[in-house]
C-alpha cells in the first residue's frame, strides 16, 4: 500500500460530553495526528469519550456496533499502548471497508486510562458496558490493569480481548487471551536458553516490574530452571517508570549470571538497558532475554545499546513471509515508514478479527452467543500464522519465537516452534492441579498457590 497525498476520509468522530454530543468528520490519519488534541480530550473532565464512526463509502450504513478500545494513551505505558490502539482502529477500517459485521459497521468508542491501572481502568470499563453498551472490548496491557477490570466484566457480562503475553494463573469466561500463555513464551524461552544453541545457560538472574506479571513470571521461571537443573542468583524488582539502575546492575555484577531474564514493562526498559550500556555491559558478556520489550519499545533506544540481546515472543515483524510483509505495509502506509510492529501489535490486530468471525458464527453481537462461537475453536490466519481460540481455555494457540536484536532494532529469529503451542494457562510446574477447561465448567483447583502480589 502506498501512502497519498491526501488521506482518504475513513471515519467519522463524535466526541461525547457530559452534556452534549457533536460530531465532526475526520480521516484516522488526522485524528491520530492530534494526539493530544482530539484523543488528548479523551481524559479531559468535559470529554468522557471519543467515538469514531460510519466508514468506507462502501460499508454499510445500518446502524453500527459498537466496541469498546481501553488503553492507555499518556502515562508510562503509552509508548506500547498508544500503539495498540493504532492496530485495533485498523483492523476495524479494513472490516468496515469491507462491509462491516453483519451487515453493520463497526463504531469503536476510544477512552484513555492514562496508565492508572487501578482506579481509572475500572471506571472506564463499567462506562463503556455500562452507558455505551459495547459488544466487546479490545484493551489492556499490564496484568494489573487487566485484574482491575475482570470484575466490571464479570457483573456486566462483558467480553474482554486482551492482546499481551502474561504470566497465567487465570481462568476466565469474561477474557479471551490472544497474546502468549506462559507454556508459549517463557518456558520454551528457558528451554532455549539452556540448551547449546543459546550458550547451555546456567545461572539466571530475574528483573521485573513490581506488579503481578513479572512476579507471577518469576515464580514460574524459578520452579523451571530448578527443576531443569540450573539456578536463580538474583531476583530483583523495580517500580513502573523506574529510571535509575545503577544499583540494580552494580548487584548483577556482584551476582554473575550468565542470562539477565527480564520482564521489565513500560518505558522504564529505555533507562536499563542505556546503563547497561553506559557501564560497557554487551550482550555477548551478558545477554539479556526480554519477555516485554518488542520492535515497538526499541524506537527508543540507541541500537547500539541493544544489539545483541534477546526477546521472546510470538511475532516479529521480521516474519518473511507475504502475508506478513503486506501486513507490514498497510500499517507504515498508514502511519509512517518510521512505525514498527510488534507481537502485541499484531496480536490487537487479529483478536478484533476472531471477535468479527465469532460474531458471525453466532450471528449475533450477544456476547453469550458469542461466547459460544468461541466454544467451537474459532481460527484466524494472523499475519505471524494461523492462530485457534482454544475452547477449553479461552487463550490462543500460537508459535514460539526467539529474536536477536540487530543494528537496525530489529529481530534476527534465531529459532521457531515447528508447530503451534497448546495453551496452558497454569503449568503443573508452577500450579500443580490447578486447571481451566470451560468444557468441563471451568477452573478446577489445585494446590495452594503463594502469595505473589508486591
Amino acid at each position: 500500500m502506498h501512502r497519498s497525498d491526501s488521506p482518504r476520509p475513513i471515519c467519522g468522530v463524535s466526541m461525547h460530553s457530559e452534556q452534549d454530543a457533536k460530531e465532526q468528520p475526520l480521516t484516522r490519519r488526522e485524528l491520530l495526528k492530534r494526539g493530544a488534541g482530539a484523543l488528548g480530550l479523551v481524559a479531559m473532565p468535559s470529554l468522557a469519550s471519543l467515538t469514531l464512526y460510519g466508514c468506507e463509502r462502501s460499508a454499510p450504513r445500518e446502524y453500527p456496533i459498537k466496541v469498546g478500545i481501553l488503553h492507555s494513551q499518556t502515562g508510562t505505558m503509552a509508548i506500547s499502548e498508544i500503539s495498540l490502539r493504532d492496530m485495533e482502529l485498523m483492523a476495524i477500517e479494513e472490516i468496515n471497508a469491507g462491509g462491516g459485521v453483519l451487515g453493520r459497521p463497526i463504531e469503536p468508542v476510544i477512552e484513555d486510562t492514562r496508565s492508572r491501572f487501578t482506579d481509572l481502568f475500572p471506571k472506564k470499563a463499567a462506562k463503556l458496558l455500562r452507558e455505551d453498551k459495547v459488544a466487546a472490548v479490545f484493551g489492556c496491557w499490564t496484568s494489573v490493569s487487566r485484574k482491575a477490570v475482570l470484575p466490571v466484566f464479570e457483573e456486566h457480562n462483558g467480553l474482554l480481548f486482551y492482546p499481551v503475553q502474561y504470566e497465567g494463573n487465570e481462568c476466565s469466561r469474561h477474557v479471551i487471551y490472544t497474546g502468549s500463555a506462559p507454556n508459549q513464551q517463557i518456558l520454551p524461552a528457558i528451554d532455549w536458553l539452556m540448551g547449546a544453541v543459546g550458550g547451555a545457560r546456567k545461572r539466571f538472574y530475574l528483573l521485573g516490574s513490581d506488579y503481578i506479571y513479572p512476579r507471577t513470571a518469576n515464580h514460574i521461571v524459578g520452579k523451571y530452571v530448578e527443576y531443569r537443573g540450573a539456578e536463580v542468583v538474583g531476583v530483583r524488582y523495580t517500580p513502573l517508570g523506574h529510571r535509575d539502575y545503577t544499583e540494580i546492575i552494580d548487584d548483577i555484577a556482584w551476582k554473575q549470571p550468565d542470562v539477565v531474564f527480564s520482564t521489565l514493562n513500560g518505558d522504564t526498559n529505555v533507562y536499563f538497558y542505556q546503563e547497561l550500556a553506559r557501564r560497557g555491559i554487551t550482550a555477548e558478556q551478558l545477554p539479556v532475554v526480554a519477555t516485554s520489550v518488542g520492535e515497538d519499545e526499541l524506537r527508543g533506544l540507541l541500537s547500539a545499546d541493544v544489539q545483541g540481546h534477546l526477546a521472546a515472543w510470538s511475532y516479529f515483524q521480521s516474519i518473511d513471509t507475504p502475508a506478513n510483509r503486506a501486513f507490514v505495509e498497510r500499517f507504515q502506509g498508514e502511519h509512517g515508514e518510521d512505525r514498527v510492529v510488534s507481537d502485541p501489535m499484531e496480536a490487537a490486530y487479529s483478536q478484533v478479527y476472531l471477535w468479527k468471525l465469532a460474531v458471525e458464527k453466532a450471528g449475533s453481537i450477544d456476547v453469550d452467543r458469542v461466547r459460544e462461537a468461541f466454544a467451537s475453536g474459532i481460527e484466524f490466519e494472523a499475519p505471524g500464522g494461523r492462530i485457534k481460540v482454544d475452547p477449553k481455555t479461552y487463550h490462543t494457540y500460537k508459535h514460539f519465537r526467539m529474536g536477536r536484536i540487530r543494528d537496525d532494532r530489529q529481530f534476527s529469529i534465531v529459532y521457531e516452534s515447528p508447530k503451534w503451542i497448546e495453551p496452558e494457562p497454569y503449568p503443573q510446574i508452577a500450579f500443580p492441579g490447578w486447571q481451566c477447561d470451560w468444557t468441563q465448567g471451568g477452573m478446577k483447583e489445585g494446590a495452594e498457590i503463594p502469595v505473589l502480589l508486591p
